[in-house]
């Protein structure tokens, strides 16, 4: 993968990770209620869930490019579609409520892995959001798996740090959120919009 096509990614990935999603509130919950530390379980199961969803679209984008390389140009235009299509719906989303948590007693830390894990591949749409914008950063004429394990591993580090932040300010991002989440669900929608709209004509 090229220099600038990795730091484009790497934006991407930093603005997606930034999203609110399930396992960013399970991060934000767990670490209210266990600390930071613990939750680190959590995390872990979430990050290990995505990569397996980012395996299982790369072996669906493996097969495509290998019947037609066209057809990689006309996925990249559809998943550009798509992303403006949630970026518009984000944009429109109500801001978070979340309840105040009080601590509670400790869960194994299995139970926290496998809860972080199960939020992650137990949603969909995170397959589908994949197959529209690993596309995007894909060159047919380079190794199909390296790329994938440059992806995966930014992915993956990006995700967790960010989950991580969110456990350890969970009782102070809280009101914020509350507080200005319209507008920072504006300005992620803005940001998959822009993504949308760019990332397909990136080459």
């Amino acid at each position: 993968m090229a220099l600038h096509t990795w730091l484009i990614y790497l934006g991407a990935v930093i603005g997606l990770a930034l999203t609110p999603g399930p396992n960013g509130l399970l991060a934000l919950s767990h670490g209210a209620l266990y600390g930071h530390r613990r939750t680190l379980w959590t995390v872990s199961g979430g990050v290990l869930g995505f990569v397996l969803l980012m395996a299982l679209s790369m072996f669906g984008l493996a097969a495509l490019l290998l019947a037609s390389v066209d057809a990689l140009i006309l996925l990249k235009w559809l998943g550009g579609a798509y992303l403006i299509w949630l970026g518009v719906q984000l944009w429109r989303a109500p801001p978070l409520h979340l309840t105040a948590l009080a601590p509670a007693v400790a869960r194994p830390a299995p139970l926290l892995f496998r809860q972080g894990l199960l939020a992650a591949v137990s949603n969909p749409k995170v397959i589908l959001f994949y197959a529209a914008f690993l596309p995007q950063f894909l060159d047919p004429a380079a190794d199909l798996w390296l790329q994938f394990a440059v992806m995966a591993l930014t992915f993956a580090l990006v995700e967790g740090l960010v989950e991580y932040a969110l456990a350890r300010m969970a009782q102070r991002i809280r009101p914020w959120l509350e507080r200005s989440g319209k507008f920072f669900n504006r300005g992620c929608g803005g940001l998959f919009t822009a993504m949308g709209l760019a990332l397909p004509l990136t080459r």
